[in-house]
């Protein structure tokens, strides 16, 4: 018996396919998590490449979904799109909803070794070890074909676990992301409290540290990065410039797109949707 059964919340047709929300038990987390998953039209025939999407600060399973405008596409390209949510929940830990940008609606993707944290704030297992295997496993998807991307520190997340697990995912981008967060204000938060003080673990999720330490590049049909110019967090907390010299340095091909006008949100993000989409399929689909 699957000791991680999937409960199927809500389910609706979309673009000839379903979008689906669910819950299970997590045994990495030790709480109960929630996840959406849009499978295409193409899934009723067999596995279809997937990408994972991770949201950012104060977002949920739900978000991306419901803003980003990224079904229309991912149907006619038959990809199939995973958002888990964002943290745990319910742990009723001291001080985790003191503020927006640690701790519920922010978990970093990353496992905390720093207690109370280190019980339940352990999400990069429950993704790379616990959700993927479950989700391929149970659902018509396509193991060896899956793609990730993310949005600020959902772009951090993606990023780094792209590093961090070689071969795991063929094709990532980012739209916005954290790329220094061991040198900004919202990563230094979050690795202290998660991590712990001493800072010498920090680069370890820290994708321009990442990057750096690259002997070569890991994902040779390049990476994609949109940056709005008109970001109020641009210049204090993302840090794009970054991790492209870290990318240059390593020989890692980077697309970084620097978008006058747009701003942080989901607008930006809907606008240039379509391009992840096509730049992930160019590398999933057969």
């Amino acid at each position: 018996m699957n000791p991680n059964p999937l409960t199927l919340l809500s389910e609706h047709a979309c673009f000839g396919g379903t979008q689906r929300f669910y819950r299970h038990e997590s045994l990495e987390i030790g709480l109960p998590m929630k996840f959406s998953v849009f499978l295409p039209p193409q899934a009723s025939a067999g596995p279809v490449p997937a990408l994972l999407y991770l949201a950012g600060l104060t977002c949920n399973e739900e978000t991306f979904m419901a803003k980003a405008g990224a079904q229309r596409l991912a149907a006619e390209l038959g990809l199939a799109l995973i958002a888990p949510d964002t943290s745990p929940r319910g742990a009723n830990l001291p001080g985790e909803a003191d503020s927006w940008d640690f701790g519920v609606g922010a978990g970093f993707y990353l496992d905390a070794t720093e207690s109370p944290w280190s019980r339940h704030w352990r999400m990069e297992s429950w993704l790379m070890a616990e959700l993927l295997p479950l989700l391929t496993d149970a659902l018509p998807l396509d193991a060896a074909r899956i793609g990730i991307f993310g949005h600020s520190m959902g772009g951090h997340g993606a990023l780094t676990l792209a590093l961090r697990h070689p071969g795991r995912f063929r094709s990532v981008s980012a739209f916005a992301p954290i790329c220094a967060p061991s040198q900004c204000p919202w990563g230094r938060k979050a690795f202290a409290g998660y991590l712990g003080s001493d800072e010498s673990g920090w680069p370890a999720h820290d994708a321009s540290a990442l990057m750096a330490a690259l002997p070569g590049a890991p994902y040779p049909g390049g990476i994609l990065i949109d940056q709005g110019l008109a970001d109020k967090f641009l210049a204090e907390q993302l840090d794009p410039d970054r991790f492209e010299a870290a990318c240059a340095s390593a020989g890692q091909p980077l697309t970084l797109r620097r978008q006058a006008g747009y701003d942080h949100g989901y607008y930006f993000i809907a606008t240039f949707m379509d391009d992840h989409l096509r730049h992930h399929a160019g590398t999933l689909r057969p």
